[in-house]
């Protein structure tokens, strides 16, 4: 009977994978413009200049743009945690239209603060995970899965202190409870180390998942942008690789993989459907890292990581989110040029064919204007995935240091929109709340009352005429970029002694008798907050003196 029932799933199983992609013309799920865009950069701990470990993570499309922290919490013996979908596009924390339970699991005894982002992204304890969506397979889709990634990462940043930890719980409760989204990236990281970590339902017959992870070496960085990247596994070496049971079976039972071909099992290929492992993003990333390695882009999959020739500082990755490829050959304005203005040759003299960069040539321009310019010349704009994209939600670069106390030593440097034009501002780990106006979403409606549109509003009119408007751009981020990077030190040394000085200490209660919120973290919350308010005013303003500069008709 036992046999029967497993010939009988192998060929429901084959027809699937054979039908599924003719039916939907394609053999993995196509990713939406929205998806398409998302790039997390991974950085171990010996290449970083300082000893960080860094990940980071673009939310690139029209998911809710509010945010707040969760707070630690205890729990009651035998309360449950409860798993929601449709968490992406809510307005607000408060707001549940059209968000569903999806079911329950038991609750731990005590819960870790963290900042819940879209994708959550950062806790008290010096976890922090960025995420790309990579697709998969269409038959490994399963929607009676109970949980979708951003559930996934929000439980973690609740109950684990280690990247390890957290993708050992993810692997055991999908394998108990079943995963129901597309294909996932996550690339997790702590203190001391940063993985890769990719996940695929494992079909309708199987309410379970299969995933596996490689860790970065410590010495070198790594990139994903959807599109799954690992390859070969190891499994013999644990301190860097690391899968879920079904790996290698599943692949083999669905007909992705044959032992017996003596070709290598790659995970990419065998769960992605892909011919090819990279784009131009990871591509570009790598091979500016470590270009005397000489990087082809006509290959079939470039090495997973590379050691950087020079060491990468956090304000090295926050110069990749806002590359759009300028002065490459896939620089989408490099044939927007004109006529030099004010250039006339002297009289008698040949013409002056000087030509310039267009004023208004645009690195974001949306679909409708590379329409219109293509139709007048072909070929004008040739359309690239770039890292900094004007539909980004929001983006944070996460830095995590392990000489420091967990709150302090974890900082979520965020920023809302295009990151190509947004300033960053600090979380730090232990932050205890964010400014009211984080919790407004600024998808639907424009509102001066959500923080996003403090950002979006100036960069938008940014984008009118970016010739002019781009060196008021670069100016701010860098000001605000050298005031963050040169307070750094100072504040974290204020937040420490303070740290020291209630060390051992009894914690002072309010006058409900409840325990006060610690000094250090009072402070760095503050500090936080101020500057992030900072940055908003200083972007308003801005705005306000693009509309002055327009009006005058520069």
């Amino acid at each position: 009977m036992k046999t029967e029932t497993t010939l009988t799933r192998r060929l429901i199983i084959v027809l699937m994978a054979l039908l599924l992609p003719v039916i939907m013309n394609a053999q993995f799920i196509e990713l939406t413009d929205e998806e398409a865009s998302c790039t997390s950069i991974m950085v171990g701990k010996l290449a970083s200049t300082d000893g960080s470990v860094i990940t980071s993570h673009s939310c690139d499309g029209n998911y809710r743009t509010w945010l707040n922290i969760v707070p630690a919490a205890k729990h009651p013996a035998g309360s449950t945690r409860k798993i929601q979908w449709g968490l992406l596009h809510t307005e607000t924390p408060w707001d549940l239209r059209r968000v569903s339970t999806k079911g329950e699991i038991p609750q731990v005894a005590e819960t870790y603060s963290y900042l819940n982002v879209a994708y959550p992204t950062l806790n008290q304890k010096q976890l922090g995970i960025g995420e790309t969506t990579i697709s998969g397979r269409r038959e490994l889709m399963n929607d009676d899965g109970m949980f979708l990634i951003e559930e996934l990462q929000a439980i973690v940043l609740e109950r684990c202190t280690t990247a390890r930890q957290a993708i050992k719980l993810m692997g055991e409760l999908t394998a108990k409870y079943g995963y129901g989204d597309a294909g996932e990236c996550l690339t997790i990281a702590d203190k001391n180390e940063v993985w890769h970590f990719e996940i695929f339902g494992a079909g309708v017959l199987y309410n379970s998942s299969v995933w596996a992870a490689v860790r970065i070496p410590d010495d070198h960085v790594g990139v994903s942008a959807n599109i799954p990247r690992i390859s070969t596994l190891d499994l013999k070496k644990p301190d860097y690789y690391m899968a879920s049971e079904n790996v290698f079976s599943l692949a083999e039972e669905y007909g992705y993989w044959d032992p017996k071909s003596g070709e290598p099992f790659k995970f990419w290929k065998a769960y992605g459907g892909r011919n090819k492992a990279f784009a131009i993003r990871e591509y570009y990333i790598l091979s500016t890292l470590a270009p005397s390695l000489n990087l082809s882009y006509d290959v079939e999959e470039l090495p997973f990581t590379v050691k950087p020739e020079k060491k990468v500082s956090v304000r090295d990755v926050f110069r990749y989110y806002r590359e759009y490829y300028e002065g490459t050959q896939w620089d989408k304005t490099r044939n927007l040029v004109v006529n030099a203005p004010g250039r006339r040759p002297a009289e008698g003299a040949a013409p002056d064919n000087t030509k310039v960069k267009s004023t208004v040539a645009n690195p974001y321009m949306g679909g409708d204007m590379v329409n219109l310019l293509n139709t007048l010349a072909p070929g004008t704009v040739e359309n690239q995935r770039t890292i900094a994209v004007p539909q980004c939600s929001y983006s944070q670069v996460v830095q995590l240091r392990n000489w420091l106390p967990d709150e302090i030593g974890g900082i979520a440097w965020f920023s809302f929109d295009n990151p190509g034009e947004s300033p960053r501002f600090p979380i730090y780990g232990g932050a205890l709340n964010l400014p009211a106006s984080f919790e407004l979403c600024g998808q639907k409606k424009y509102s001066e009352d959500a923080a996003i549109w403090h950002f979006r509003r100036t960069n938008r009119l940014a984008e009118v005429k970016w010739g002019v408007t781009r060196t008021y751009i670069e100016k701010g981020v860098k000001e605000l970029e050298d005031k963050a990077f040169a307070e750094q030190a100072a504040i974290e040394k204020i937040a420490l002694d303070m740290y020291n000085a209630a060390k051992g200490k009894p914690a002072e209660l309010d006058e409900r008798g409840n325990p006060k919120p610690e000094a250090y973290r009072v402070f760095l919350t503050n500090y936080g907050n101020d500057f992030a308010r900072m940055a908003m005013n200083r972007w308003w303003e801005m705005g306000n003196q693009f509309f002055t500069l327009f009006a005058r008709g520069i």
